[in-house]
């Protein structure tokens, strides 16, 4: 074979790979998984313990003590923080960033067994232990469910079916409903009644927790057959309540009509609430599988939605509060603008400084590369999202470097008459290693990023990789395709009839204009290294003056507002402050939607959406939707103030969307120390500086200290009655809050049944005194004073919270307006 026929063979060979790329780059486009934001790993889990009846105090010393330690013998640990609350404890264990997602599984593996084997450790009334490592979740298309008149016993019902049928749909991974409200059965008490029938609490609470239960009889033989045995008396509704027998008293039947009223309610006070444009809503979030593409599972959604609507009752209405398929479709289509726009850029100026051809051959190269790197990114799993796609379009200017030397190098050659195979050989023999060497360069700009091991290199590392496949596959294409499709198409045929008499292809006027110049430069060597080093030492100056953010402002047209009301507050307190803002938002020009989490935070609908460790029942997260992004900073500076004005006694905090993780204010500040008092102290100074630099949303994790009724009990007194402390405190929260004394069957329901008293009964704080307590030694009730020596009002600390083991407080803050974090912190 000679040399020509090797030479046609090989650029068959060349055109041959050239078409199938462009067409598996097409196909790996289409296939790419989608997402918003990078998938990556929380390396977080969170321990949660209850200790009902106890103080924060008692909570940390006798509970949180005993999980740090246990967590503290994890080699993988990287740090634990926790947090200690009046019968709750919480302890966040994050682990070191090295492991990647695919151990972290085993990580919590472990953390499950070591806690499983401290669980007898745990005083009495403490636990379980629960370990919640679902961090990583993000329920991208969330809905809520409303409906005016409807109950939400409905609303649950029907938000059930469309949970049932939504789980099946393609993609889709977990859906959970939020804001539910749980129905109970009340048992309202009058002790009025239960004295003059003689009744106590305690036997009212033993039929109770009796009915109801699912009970073995056994089996029986039965001729041929060997057949269970089950006798009657479960409940059919909540009014066979009245007929449950008590007790039997002075020969007359007691039931439970006799002494309590029965109702069917929900659950108060409710832990979370959901108000969408001012009614109340139950949310449905729904999740999408690992490599699962959003795009694909969100149509899905919509498609099935479709189809259920004749079986969701007219009235109720499903409202979209987030769905990340259409923000995803956007992106994408933003980027295949961009990659067309930043094609037809690369074709028009080419075209003015090398000709027309040179630019359409240097955009296909374009094009090639794109469509190679798609193919790369396919068989490495790397998704479509927002840094993806970032990635190649900061790759776009440098993908054309090298085809653009070699197009060009070409062109001269075959100008001055020399054969396009010659031309390439010398061409790519000459510059195919400096390319390589320069795209190296290029390439290591970006390792930085890309060998981060903590959160913020987990969420930008595709930035590297895709940067990585799409420059060494410009160098590729550059030194395989761009020198056949030259040696085809560069020269038309009357400049190969000109090349020939062609002397001199740099002996143009712009040309000689330029060697002029270097040759000046060269001889005043001096003078040019000077203006050289004057402009590197001016751009250091001005780069001092550039504002420096990592991860700017998202574009999404949804902002937050956080609300913390003081501590101690009641849930239905907090929601009537919120409906007072949800009229404020609804009236401002532009918003489309107000949808606030009373209670908590929303199920996390975008990866850098996290939710405060403080919030609980003074704490509400306000999402506002808004027609267009671009009036999000037109608005915020404006709520800010005049939320501020209207909760003069809650931190309130107006932000936007950031990309790349974020937890807390942009602004924290950690105080360690043994004293809580002194702890408590420094924070208020620290606090007080902040606001004096005009920060915003500043605010302590502890919070302020919240007042608590203590009975003090007359031992002596006590003791002769036979009544002790925790008959006492039965007694109480049987009267104010309800004490759960079993459960009522409903199909796949189990209703709590809660006893309580009557609320002319329990409406205030004065009622205390009014409490009867049976006394087992005088066999009748006796008022509750006559036990306790008054009732003081304590101070106590909602919150405590460690690091390390080490007491310490947290302190965070947010700068106003357009302001950045390190502005506001050089201030500070």
């Amino acid at each position: 074979m000679n040399i020509a026929e090797l030479s046609i063979k090989k650029s068959v060979i060349t055109w041959t790979m050239t078409v199938v790329m462009l067409f598996l780059g097409y196909f790996a486009y289409q296939g790419l998984p989608r997402l918003e934001d990078p998938e990556f790993a929380i390396k977080e889990a969170v321990v949660l313990t209850p200790y009902p009846g106890a103080s924060a105090e008692e909570v940390q010393e006798e509970v949180t003590e005993i999980i740090e330690k246990a967590v503290q013998e994890m080699g993988q640990l990287k740090r634990v923080e926790s947090y200690s609350s009046r019968g709750m404890s919480l302890v966040h264990v994050k682990i070191k960033d090295q492991f990647r997602k695919d151990q972290l599984p085993q990580v919590w593996d472990e953390l499950r067994r070591r806690m499983m084997d401290h669980q007898n450790e745990l005083p009495p009334g403490a636990g379980p232990i629960t370990v919640n490592d679902a961090f990583g979740d993000v329920f991208g298309v969330y809905f809520a469910l409303t409906g005016e008149g409807y109950t939400f016993a409905e609303l649950k019902e029907v938000a059930e079916l469309l949970q049932r049928e939504l789980l099946v749909v393609q993609d889709v991974k977990k859906i959970e409903l939020f804001g539910l409200r749980k129905e109970a059965i009340y048992v309202e008490m009058s002790r009025t009644k239960m004295a003059a029938l003689g009744i106590t609490q305690q036997e009212i609470f033993n039929a109770l927790r009796a009915k109801n239960l699912a009970v073995d009889a056994g089996r029986i033989k039965f001729g041929t057959d060997y057949i269970a045995i089950t006798p009657t008396g479960n409940f059919k509704s909540e009014k066979d309540f009245g007929n449950l027998f008590i007790a039997s008293k002075n020969g007359k039947l007691i039931y439970l009509r006799d002494v309590a009223t029965i109702t069917r309610g929900y659950v108060e006070p409710p832990s979370k609430m959901l108000r969408v444009d001012g009614k109340p809503a139950v949310g449905i979030a729904i999740s999408t599988v690992l490599g699962g593409n959003a795009v694909t599972m969100g149509n899905a959604v919509l498609k099935r939605l479709a189809e259920l609507q004749e079986q969701i009752p007219v009235g109720m209405e499903l409202k979209e509060i987030a769905m990340q398929s259409k923000a995803v479709t956007k992106a994408v289509n933003g980027f295949v603008i961009n990659l067309l726009e930043s094609v037809a850029i690369v074709i028009v100026v080419l075209a003015i400084f090398m000709g027309v051809r040179a630019g359409v051959i240097i955009g296909f190269i374009l094009l090639l590369t794109i469509a190679a790197t798609f193919v790369v990114m396919g068989y490495y799993h790397i998704t479509l999202q927002r840094i993806s796609l970032g990635a190649l379009i900061i790759a776009l200017g440098m993908l054309v470097d090298n085809a653009i030397v070699v197009v060009d190098g070409m062109k001269v050659k075959m100008k001055q008459g020399i054969d396009g195979l010659t031309a390439a050989k010398e061409v790519v023999g000459q510059n195919a290693v400096p390319l390589l060497a320069a795209t190296a360069v290029a390439i290591m700009a970006f390792a930085s990023i890309g060998g981060m091991d903590n959160s913020t290199g987990e969420y930008c590392q595709t930035l590297y990789y895709v940067i990585l496949i799409s420059l060494s596959l410009s160098w590729i294409t550059a030194v395989t395709s761009a020198p056949l499709i030259t040696t085809k198409f560069i020269l038309s045929k009357k400049d190969k009839a000109a090349s020939a008499s062609q002397d001199d292809a740099y002996g143009g006027r712009f040309y000689r204009i330029y060697r002029k110049f270097l040759t000046g430069a060269i001889k005043a060597r001096w003078l040019t290294i000077g203006v050289v080093i004057g402009l590197f030492v001016l751009s250091v100056y001005g780069f001092g003056h550039v504002k420096q953010l990592f991860f700017p402002a998202s574009t999404r047209p949804q902002f937050i507002v956080e609300c913390f009301f003081r501590e101690g507050i009641h849930i239905r307190e907090t929601e009537k402050q919120i409906q007072r803002m949800e009229k404020y938002l609804m009236r401002i020009e532009g918003v489309t939607q107000v949808a606030s989490a009373i209670g908590g935070g929303h199920p996390r609908f975008l990866l850098t959406y996290s939710v405060p460790v403080e919030a609980a029942n003074q704490y509400a997260s306000v999402l506002v939707s808004v027609e267009d992004y671009r009036l999000i900073n037109g608005m915020v500076g404006k709520i800010q103030r005049d939320l501020e004005e209207m909760f003069p006694d809650a931190c309130i905090n107006v932000k936007k969307f950031n990309l790349g993780p974020a937890t807390g204010g942009k602004i924290q500040l950690r105080i360690n120390g043994s004293d809580p008092e002194e702890l408590r102290a420094l924070a208020e100074k620290a606090m007080q500086i902040l606001r004096d630099a005009n920060a915003k949303a500043v605010r302590s994790e502890w919070g302020e200290k919240i007042k608590v009724p203590v009975p003090v009990i007359a031992e002596d007194r006590a003791m002769a009655l036979g009544i002790t402390r925790p008959m006492v405190a039965e007694a109480l929260q049987a009267t104010f809050s309800g004490k759960t004394t079993g459960v009522y069957r409903e199909r796949n329901n189990l209703l709590p049944i809660i006893a309580r008293a009557p609320e002319p009964e329990r409406d205030s704080i004065e009622d205390l005194t009014e409490i009867q307590i049976y006394s087992p030694m005088a066999r009748k009730y006796i008022p509750i004073m006559q036990i306790l020596n008054g009732v003081e009002t304590k101070w106590e600390t909602a919150r405590l919270s460690r690091w390390h083991r080490r007491q310490m407080i947290k302190i965070h803050a947010d700068p106003r307006g357009d302001e950045l974090p390190a502005e506001l912190m050089a201030r500070v």
